[in-house]
């Protein structure tokens, strides 16, 4: 007999072997030596009570041969000498996917990249968070992997009905991800961990035959009669191809300005901008465990809130339970903050997103702007944000309790932000739609979760790279934009994705159709 059964067992236990097969012979009522193995299928904490559940979903073997469980993964052939080619701008998330993809069917990706690889990216990062000085083609936005190379990890999406979510895990793992990504409710990997997977991505893509270029900004897609032709670089280098994805991401403001001078419709989106917020990780803990010390068998806890304040939902975004604040800026004069985690989510902090939604009539005063309208509103709060933090990226700052009193912090608690913090007024970096809205939120989220309402939590500004501010649009069947025949919108930065899963399971949808469409 191979049954699956739910369970329902205390930390100490939730990791224990013959725990779990004790607890599933009860729950199957045989005996526990006839249970031959388990493959432990899902695993997801219960917090609701006083007392913190693990829950485990397991397949279990009675009197049955055990096999253990096997993750399926592509086969990736090389390819031939005729296999066609497609162009694709690019190596986050949804073109590594992409690319991948089109290798399974026999099609040929040359990736071109504006940043550089992840072992050369590393140096851009330390002396952007050490001198001050920000690379605008490699940094935490921009090189190999896209933004979620350096900025956390985390593979958790509610979007199902994108794309099947177990292949992306899957393909993860082949390259070298944790297995528990495929069973944790929550998967995350880790930004330690990520640039080894991305590296075996690319070495495969490369050795069936596909081609990848570093240092390759696009400047201009080469469009005649309404038909991708090819594209030209920063570098003075042209690549010719009928069929390319756009999979930019959401901080290329320059494709936009590029696509919007070439006349190529674009259409200015809604999205969300806010602040980091650090709390001791222990707080989070004691208020999501209900208990005083965490222990060893559980996680470092993480946390989700969301309320509606005068019309506008006020919500966590990317929370990153032991995690660190990082500068996310992808030019000089611009403060962005963004937060990572390490995959053992070790560090003393931990720090969320909280963001209000952002809609049109806030960025009405950029009209003449067009469908930039959006982007150039978000400039303009980073530009305000660089400027109260006094330069190098040093981040305006303030505790939470002064924040909602409207009073300037004396002190600020310590902050895993390494460009280092200055206290201001928050309210005068953020427009009044944001921090009217973020103070009632705060307060509210104060009632909602114990503790969380503190002078010991800090805001750090701005959190505005949540989504792209631009929608590129594309048919639905095709996948095309509607007036640029071989031009395939992809990813965040086209607006059609949120995270590295729903990225990532869009650049193999828009891979999966043109290689369709080629096969005719």
């Amino acid at each position: 007999m191979i049954q699956q059964v739910s369970l329902k067992l205390l930390p100490a236990d939730a990791g224990s072997s013959n725990a779990v097969i004790k607890a599933a012979a009860a729950a199957l009522s045989v005996a526990p030596q006839t249970i031959t193995g388990y493959n432990l299928i899902k695993r997801s904490i219960d917090a609701r009570s006083r007392q913190v559940y693990f829950i485990l979903t397991v397949q279990v073997y009675v009197n049955e041969p055990f096999h253990k469980k096997e993750f399926d993964a592509p086969v990736y052939k090389d390819l031939p000498a005729t296999a066609p080619t497609v162009l694709i701008a690019g190596a986050g998330p949804a073109g590594l996917f992409a690319a991948l993809r089109l290798i399974e069917a026999g099609v040929k990706p040359v990736i071109l990249e504006r940043g550089k690889d992840v072992r050369a990216r590393r140096r851009d990062l330390a002396a952007l968070n050490k001198t001050g000085v920000v690379n605008p083609d490699s940094n935490y936005c921009f090189g190999e992997g896209g933004a979620g190379t350096y900025s956390d990890g985390k593979l958790y999406t509610r979007s199902n009905k994108r794309g099947d979510i177990n292949r992306i895990l899957n393909i993860f793992i082949q390259f070298g991800a944790e297995e528990k990504i495929a069973i944790d409710a929550h998967p995350h990997i880790g930004t330690n961990k990520l640039p080894h997977i991305i590296t075996a991505m690319r070495e495969q893509i490369i050795a069936s035959g596909g081609e990848v270029h570093f240092e390759q900004r696009i400047n201009h897609i080469d469009i005649k009669d309404g038909q991708v032709k090819g594209v030209k670089t920063a570098s003075g280098a042209y690549f010719a191809g009928q069929h390319l994805i756009l999979a930019t991401g959401h901080s290329a403001r320059d494709i936009f300005i590029m696509l919007d001078e070439q006349q190529v419709l674009l259409e200015a989106k809604p999205f969300a901008l806010g602040v980091r917020i650090e709390h001791p990780q222990e707080l989070i803990d004691s208020a999501q465990y209900h208990c005083a010390i965490r222990g060893e068998y559980l996680p470092p806890a993480s946390y989700s809130l969301v309320e509606q304040v005068d019309g506008r939902g006020v919500f966590s975004f990317c929370m990153c339970p032991g995690g660190i604040i990082a500068p996310a800026a992808t030019d000089p004069g611009e403060l962005v903050v963004n937060g990572w985690s390490p995959s053992k989510r070790n560090n003393p902090f931990a720090n969320s997103g909280m963001v209000v939604s952002i809609e049109a009539g806030d960025y009405q005063p950029f009209a003449d702007k067009g469908s930039l309208a959006a982007m150039y509103y978000q400039r303009e709060v980073e530009i305000a944000a660089y400027n109260a933090g006094g330069g190098k990226f040093v981040a305006p700052a303030q505790r939470m309790t002064d924040f909602v009193n409207n009073k300037v912090s004396t002190t600020l608690p310590e902050c895993s932000y390494v460009p280092g913090v200055n206290s201001v007024n928050l309210r005068e970096v953020l427009p009044a739609a944001v921090h009217n809205r973020l103070s009632g939120a705060f307060k509210a989220f104060g009632k909602k979760m114990k503790g969380y309402y503190t002078s010991d939590a800090i805001l750090v500004a701005t959190e505005s790279r949540t989504s792209s501010p631009v929608r590129i649009p594309r048919e639905n069947d095709t996948l095309e934009h509607p007036q640029v025949k071989g031009l395939y919108p992809c990813g965040e930065g086209a607006g059609y994705a949120g995270g590295i899963v729903s990225a990532a399971m869009d650049g193999e949808r828009v891979a999966a159709t043109i290689a369709a469409k080629l096969s005719l």
